[in-house]
Order: C-alpha cells, then sequence, then structure tokens
C-alpha cells in the first residue's frame, strides 16, 4: 500500500473511530503537536488533548453526531476529505443554548502528515451553519434584552428615612427576571420582584405582559393587600401565557409611615429580613401564577420593618 493511501486510510480511522464511535484513545495514535488553520482565520498550534475536548464538546453538545465521508483525494503528504455532519443540538456548544434543530453541515478538511504517519497539519471549512445559528442566537438575545430594558424602572423611589437599592446583573442568558414599584395611596409603596420561566425572547415577552398587568391593576386596586393583588393579576395572566410556562413573584406593601410591610408570595425565590445581625425568611407560600387558575387572597402575611432591612432576589 502506498504512503498516500496509508494516509487516507489514517483520515478514515479517525472519521469512523474518534468521531462516529468516540474512541478518544486513537486520538494519541493520529495526532501529535500540530498547526491548526481555523475557518475564521487564526492559526492555532494543537496537540491530542486539543482533539479529546473539542470531539467531547461536540458529543455531548450533538450526542446522535455522526460524519459521513463524501470523497477522499490525497497527494504527497496531504488527504482531503469532502465529508458530512449531521446531528440534533441537543445540550450547549461553546455559549450557544440547545435548540434541539438538526444540523447538515458540508465542509472539506485536510490533514498534513508525517512521515511516521501523524497529523501535523490541518485546515477546515465547516462550521457554518452553526455561525448561522449562533448568530441567529445572538440577535434573539438583543431583542429579548431590549424587551426586559424596556419594562425595568428607570427610577427608585425616594421616601424619606428609607433606603431602596435594586441591583440588576442579568446572567448570561436573558430571561424573565423584573421588579419594579409602585405607587399608592396614603405614601404607601407597593414593590415586587419576580421571574417568568424560560429564557429569550419568549421569556422576556411573558415578563413585559406580566409588568403591564402589575401596573395596570396595582393603579385600579389600590389595594392594601397583597394577596389580593396577586389573585387579580393571576386571573388575567392565566389566559394570556403559554401552558408551558409560570411566573413567580413577590410582591410587598410598603408603609413607611408605620414602618410596616404587609407582602405575598406566588412560589417566587423566599425574600429576608435583616435584623440585629440575623437573617430572618419571609414565608409566604403561594402558587406561581399560570400554574392555578385561582390565588388564594388569605396568604398576606405582615411585618415590622422598623430598623430592619429587606433583600429579595431573582435567580436568572
Amino acid at each position: 500500500m502506498s504512503t498516500e493511501e496509508e494516509n487516507k486510510a489514517i483520515f478514515r480511522r479517525y472519521i469512523e473511530e474518534v468521531w462516529n464511535r468516540t474512541n478518544l484513545e486513537l486520538v494519541d495514535e493520529i495526532f501529535d503537536r500540530y498547526i491548526s488553520h481555523q475557518p475564521d482565520g487564526p492559526t492555532l498550534q494543537r496537540g491530542p488533548e486539543d482533539v479529546k475536548r473539542f470531539v467531547g464538546e461536540f458529543r455531548v453538545a450533538f450526542p446522535d453526531l455522526r460524519i459521513s465521508i463524501d470523497d477522499q483525494i490525497a497527494e504527497g503528504d496531504k488527504v482531503v476529505v469532502r465529508a458530512t455532519i449531521r446531528g440534533t443540538h441537543h445540550r450547549e456548544f461553546r455559549g450557544m443554548a440547545p435548540t434541539g434543530k438538526e444540523i447538515e453541515e458540508k465542509g472539506l478538511s485536510v490533514f498534513r502528515f508525517s512521515p511516521e504517519g501523524k497529523v501535523v497539519e490541518s485546515w477546515d471549512s465547516y462550521y457554518s451553519q452553526l455561525s448561522l445559528m449562533r448568530h441567529s442566537i445572538e440577535q434573539e438575545l438583543r431583542l429579548a434584552r431590549s424587551i426586559q430594558q424596556a419594562f425595568l424602572p428607570e427610577v427608585v423611589p425616594t421616601l424619606e428615612g428609607w433606603q431602596i437599592s435594586p441591583l440588576y446583573q442579568p446572567a448570561r442568558e436573558v430571561g424573565g427576571d423584573f421588579y419594579d414599584f409602585y405607587p399608592l395611596s396614603g405614601g404607601r409603596l407597593g414593590l415586587v420582584v419576580g421571574d417568568a420561566t424560560g429564557k429569550g425572547v419568549p421569556a422576556a415577552l411573558v415578563m413585559s405582559t406580566t409588568c403591564g398587568m402589575l401596573r395596570a391593576v396595582s393603579k385600579a386596586l389600590d389595594s392594601s393587600s397583597p394577596g389580593e393583588m396577586l389573585q387579580r393579576v393571576n386571573e388575567a395572566l392565566v389566559p394570556s401565557i403559554p401552558s408551558n410556562m409560570f411566573v413567580t413573584c413577590f410582591y410587598a406593601i410598603l408603609d413607611p409611615n408605620r414602618g410596616s410591610l404587609r407582602y405575598a408570595n406566588a412560589g417566587h425565590d423566599v425574600p429576608y429580613l435583616q435584623r440585629n445581625g440575623t437573617a430572618e425568611e419571609l414565608r409566604a407560600r403561594g402558587c406561581p401564577w399560570g400554574l392555578c387558575r385561582r390565588w388564594d387572597t388569605r396568604r398576606t402575611r405582615y411585618c415590622s420593618m422598623l430598623a430592619m432591612r429587606l433583600c429579595s432576589t431573582a435567580t436568572g
């Protein structure tokens, strides 16, 4: 068998054994330190461990991945392979959240072999569809951020003797987290922290719908009962959100003149009240919006806020 045929056979083993059967032990036989020319321009020094890591990342993100060789050409110490990659994007891949989409990617790979049959240089021209997926996801995240930012309050209310300090730091992926303030009669202030399930545009849209309903109901109701407020919003929200989504919410009414806080919770993370160096949970159980058609208005709690600090969070 000629050297060219031997190199073609090594390339075929790499595709069939390493990629299609995840036999990563074979990588040490085929690769030494080598030069990798990336599709987007840079040239990198790589080794067997880099190959194993890359194959592993790909196989985790695309569990049903399969590469089929469409054609092979060998000349001198180089082998060109035209191949097709197929797989379904089930898990995160290099910052891209799983889309559930099937990909079919056609491209070329070139390996240059040493006289000992080791890969010493490579060129690839794949990943155009993955780049399009990444671009689409980035566009969606930009849209979701703009929706989310439009419904967050621009101004923090000022209350004499009280300090309100919201901190909004989104995670890498945009979710449905929100907070807001509602001026009520008698100098009282409504405060809300919540989270719509999911990520991206769907969560941002549910979050914007929820914020709009909260503002409308708080203005129309002007109630002293957080439980009644949560019930009214839930009644309006249930027909408006997808059946596979829900919203959690902590709603409180602060009376700064009395130093009191009335609150209710629709399945949100438990807030904490800090007093004398210790933290106390503000327990108030309730069903998340969208999961229950009726919300129990009796689940309102009361606490004194004199010489205390309240902390509530959203986890997205």
